[in-house]
């Protein structure tokens, strides 16, 4: 048995993401809503957490608020929200493919 203390305050920010994530497996809830789910993670535990995020996905309606891409790369669609409206929608490759879209230009930031 290990202790995690009382709400969990013994665990770190990444491992709390983790049972959260591990819960939302569990209740297999038709809806997910996934903030910043990465955000407190190394890369490592992010490509392992970010598999297990796109199995939740299957035959689920999954939000996903993220700034890490990372994240939504896989998305069916993403939507990308620039002072507090919609500035642009659409897949990773057809946000990437215009060099001047606000996705595009956060895509190449983070890959540098």
């Amino acid at each position: 048995d290990t202790q995690i203390g009382e709400r969990g305050v013994l665990l770190s920010g990444g491992q709390k993401q983790r049972i959260a994530i591990a819960r939302a497996f569990i209740k297999n809830a038709p809806i997910v809503i996934l903030d910043e789910a990465t955000s407190a993670l190394d890369n490592k535990s992010e490509a392992i957490v970010q598999k297990a995020i796109d199995n939740l996905m299957a035959d689920r309606t999954v939000f996903v608020i993220a700034h890490r891409l990372s994240t939504v790369h896989n998305a069916d669609k993403i939507v990308v929200v620039n002072y507090g409206k919609i500035a642009e929608i659409g897949t990773h490759d057809e946000l990437v493919a215009k060099p001047d879209s606000i996705y595009a230009s956060l895509y190449r930031a983070q890959l540098s």
